[in-house]
Order: C-alpha cells, then sequence, then structure tokens
C-alpha cells in the first residue's frame, strides 16, 4: 500500500512537471513552481525528484511508454491487414503522437540526442551527475530501441506477404523512416499552433507528402541496396 501510495504521488508530480515543462519550456522551468503546480512542498519534491533533469527524464519515460502503448495498439488493429498497411500506420501513428503532445516530441528528440551524442550513452565523461543518477535514464536505456525493432517486424512481415518490395535492409527502412518523420517532427515543434509554418506550406499536406513518400519507396523495387 506504501509503494501504492508514492507512485501515485509520483506520477501526479510527473503531471505537474509536464505541466510547467509545457508552459515554460524545461530550462525555464523552477522545482519550486513545479512544487506549487502539484501541491507539495519543495522538500516533498526533492525526496522524490532529486534534480530537475531527473524529473524530465521522467516525463520523457512516460513519452515512450506511450509511443510504445501506441505502435502495439496499431500493430494489433492492423494484424490481419498487408505489413506495408502495418508499418504506414506505424508511420501516421508516430507523427500524430508527436503532434498530440509537443513536450512529448521535443523530451524524444532531445534523448535520442543525448544518446547520439554519447556513443549510445555509454560515453559517461559527456553525461551530467543528474542523468548518471536517474533511474529513469536506466529504464529509458532499456528499451529505447523497441519502437524500431517493432517496426522492422512489420517490414519484413510486408516482405514475406509482397506488399513491402524494397529489397534494403529493414532496420535501414526503419531509419529512413523515422529521419523523415523527425524532420516533419522538428518542423512541427517550431511551428507550435503555426498552420502555415514555411512558405506558406500547410502541416497537414507536408505529413500526406511525407507518407505519400515512405509508401512509394517501400512499394518500389527499383532500388535494391
Amino acid at each position: 500500500m506504501k509503494d501504492h501510495k508514492k507512485s501515485i504521488k509520483e506520477g501526479l508530480i510527473i503531471d505537474a512537471a509536464e505541466s510547467v515543462f509545457g508552459e515554460v519550456g524545461f530550462k525555464n522551468a523552477k522545482m519550486e513552481e513545479i512544487a506549487r503546480t502539484a501541491g507539495i512542498t519543495k522538500v516533498t519534491l526533492y525526496s522524490y525528484f532529486q534534480s530537475k533533469e531527473n524529473l524530465y527524464l521522467a516525463v520523457t519515460y512516460r513519452a515512450l511508454l506511450l509511443l510504445i502503448e501506441r505502435y502495439y495498439d496499431i500493430i494489433e488493429k492492423t494484424k490481419d491487414k498487408s505489413g506495408l498497411e502495418s508499418v504506414m500506420s506505424i508511420l501516421e501513428g508516430f507523427m500524430s503522437f508527436c503532434e498530440e503532445n509537443y513536450l512529448y516530441s521535443e523530451a524524444l528528440l532531445e534523448y535520442f540526442a543525448l544518446i547520439r551524442s554519447t556513443s549510445g550513452g555509454t560515453n559517461e565523461a559527456k553525461l551530467t551527475e543528474a542523468v548518471k543518477d536517474s533511474i529513469y535514464y536506466v529504464k529509458l536505456q532499456d528499451m529505447h530501441n523497441l519502437p524500431f525493432k517493432l517496426t522492422v517486424k512489420e517490414i519484413e512481415r510486408g516482405k514475406k506477404d509482397g506488399s513491402i518490395k524494397i529489397k534494403v535492409d529493414s532496420m535501414l527502412c526503419t531509419l529512413h523512416g523515422w529521419t523523415m518523420a523527425l524532420g516533419y517532427v522538428k518542423i512541427l515543434s517550431a511551428s507550435g499552433t503555426n498552420a502555415t509554418p514555411l512558405f506558406n506550406v500547410n502541416l497537414s499536406d507536408l505529413k500526406a507528402f511525407n507518407l505519400f513518400i515512405a509508401k512509394s519507396m517501400f512499394s518500389s523495387k527499383s532500388f535494391d541496396g
């Protein structure tokens, strides 16, 4: 019961952190404001989260869990459809996930940037003490490859059922689709609620074009690696 109550309180604190981070950004967020939003004292907040970085990683972990849950839901719903349809639904699902919550998309982008800049997290000299001490950083490392692995599995299914024609390595295809989606997410994050961020191009049109390009790639036999 004690652990259950602690888990509930921790969840409420993360909710409060999301609210503050979403409103003022990570850099401008203050632990005092997070504590006030959570309805607790600063001392209580620090008894759960020893740093703002740890709190941000907790938000990032929640984002990754929700994204993986979205992937599993898509895979379940498309299990009787072609592999291509499943992969396209995953790609669209990732883009929609980022549309629905800018904070989650920014947190995930920053986490993967951290992983890249630290040689997959192995170069601890480039990590802050707060990150190294965070249990959420450990949890993220344990599962951050899962979205890629799930996508690869569906691409392989598409190759077997003939709906995906491209002969390129499935992980390479996954990373290409990921980078394409990240470009969209970067523009999305920079644009906020602005529907026409660059050259009067509507974001929904950009999303549709990205999906069209991805589907054309998966359906093509012209590039065999």
